[in-house]
């Protein structure tokens, strides 16, 4: 039965289809391996009851013939999305015993398409994180393994649980979200394909919301063709989401032909960064390679104001977040701090707040919260915001010139070890987005593609940049670089 949770998505559709398996097979041998995987820590609310009665529910419909692709397919929906009647903390302890009363959209749309919930992921706290060592339930672990060293490593974050259990074969697919690399990082530390799509692609209605103008989900899967099907089963407008596009969804799959000749790759010379690993520079000079042996034209660009994309996002970020996380003051659902006499509101304000938030959240709450004060609106969430539109000039300038992808590291390394980063100073950690934050805050969508490993055996990815609305066509170019590249490797079983 472990077969069966090394299968792709298209795989296990395809066997299904074909009768050669039923859903409740796979859901079965899928919760067996997520029993046997504790120690990766991926899974923080395990759904068994809803997974085996979705299954046998997918089951009759796939037997009625007219069952979508994600019919049946066994799914791990990060802890950021609203499921109803299930916790959703969002890795928060200020969220606990949180169970909503209604369904986040792309969940919901998921589970429309017959796609089976396993359970809750592990995430970094309010998604604010690139480590997953924020969450209230402990670390996620990566199941990679440098050579034969036996330290823990980080999957990445703020989608941590959702890529170590794709990589782990603890669910066909997840979903994550990707504020400002959220699901190319995770996606490139853990050997798996993981796209944002552009910002409004999909609803943000029922997901816990970090930065409300960056915030956007998107599936992490083993393959390219995986992340076809997934996301368009995610995606489409959405009324309840003022910032949903009312736009058709294509059939990205039917989209993946793999034939990239005549398109024009940009290579953008901001991102040849100082200090970055020799590792990374060539595995980005292979990826060019690859791309131009696949008949593409290789183009040089500039993205001039990607140096200041970092400082901009991270006053936008936290000043969004913390108008955001104000609404969580122990008054109407979630963590309340227990009163001394005499205590008023303020003082449960306070209180509720210091004992439910983690120290990054309370981090990112107070810088924000700094950057939209009185005497600091201008110098910093202005002059932010101004930055963010002359970075998606140069974008859209590019994309004028006739550019139809770009081409960039995912990830500055490969996974590094859990602790290693976190105790020193947090800028370190925040230099983790270097390569990604620009598309978020341009609102364009990226896929993370795995493409190599590194000298102690991790995996490495490289990042294609799209032009808005063309996920298609993105993925058809990721299709063929993963085609030209061959990833086939496997984290060992230690677990």
């Amino acid at each position: 039965m472990t077969e069966l949770t090394k299968l792709t998505l298209a795989e296990a559709r395809d066997k299904l289809r074909a009768g050669e398996v039923t859903s409740v097979e796979l859901t079965e041998s899928f919760l067996k391996a997520i029993d046997d995987a504790e120690a990766l820590n991926a899974y923080v609310h395990k759904t068994p009851e809803i997974a085996l009665e979705r299954a046998k529910a997918a089951d009759a419909r796939i037997a009625e013939g007219d069952a979508p692709d994600m019919c049946g397919l066994p799914i791990g929906i990060k802890d950021l999305f609203c499921t109803k009647g299930v916790a959703s903390q969002a890795a928060s302890g200020i969220l606990e015993g949180f169970k909503p009363e209604y369904e986040s959209t792309v969940s919901q749309k998921l589970q429309d398409a017959g796609a089976v919930m396993l359970g809750k992921l592990n995430m970094d706290e309010f998604a604010m994180g690139s480590s997953n060592e924020t969450s209230v339930y402990g670390n996620a672990v990566n199941p990679w393994r440098r050579g034969n060293d036996d330290t823990a490593l980080t999957p990445g974050g703020s989608s941590g649980g959702s890529a170590a259990a794709v990589a782990a074969d603890l669910c066909l697919a997840a979903t994550g979200t990707d504020t400002g690399g959220s699901i190319r990082q995770p996606a490139a530390f853990t050997g798996i394909t993981g796209i944002k799509p552009t910002y409004g692609r999909c609803s943000r209605w029922g997901i816990v919301a970090f930065a409300s103008s960056l915030d956007q989900a998107g599936p992490m899967t083993k393959d390219v063709r995986d992340a076809a099907i997934m996301l368009e089963a995610m995606c489409g407008h959405d009324a309840k989401d003022s910032t949903s596009a009312e736009l058709a969804v294509p059939n990205f799959e039917a989209m993946l032909t793999g034939d990239i000749r005549g398109k024009k790759i940009g290579i953008p010379k901001e991102y040849r960064l100082d200090g970055v690993p020799a590792e990374i520079d060539k595995l980005w000079q292979d990826g060019i390679d690859m791309l131009k042996a696949a008949g593409a034209e290789i183009v040089d660009i500039s993205l001039p104001h990607t140096k200041y994309a970092l400082p901009a996002y991270y006053v936008i970020a936290p000043a969004e977040a913390s108008s955001n996380l104000a609404r969580y003051d122990g008054v109407r659902y979630g963590h309340r701090a227990t009163l001394a006499a005499g205590d008023g509101i303020t003082e449960m304000y306070e209180k509720t707040r210091a004992e439910g938030f983690g120290h990054e959240v309370q981090r990112r709450v107070m810088v924000g919260t700094y950057v939209l004060s009185a005497g600091f609106y201008d110098a910093y969430y202005n002059r932010a915001r101004r930055v963010r539109t002359l970075i998606k000039q140069d974008f859209e300038t590019v994309f004028a010139q006739g550019i139809d992808a770009i081409l960039t590291p995912a990830t500055p390394s490969a996974a590094f070890g859990l602790g290693e980063m976190s105790e020193a100073d947090p800028i370190q950690m925040y230099l983790n987005d270097v390569f990604t934050v620009t598309v978020n805050l341009a609102g364009l969508p990226g896929v993370s593609v795995p493409t190599g490993l590194d000298s102690q055996g991790l995996p490495l990815g490289l990042q294609l940049i799209g032009r808005p609305w063309e996920e298609g066509d993105l993925l058809n170019t990721a299709y063929a670089l993963e085609q030209a590249a061959g990833f086939v490797a496997k984290p060992g079983k230690w677990w």
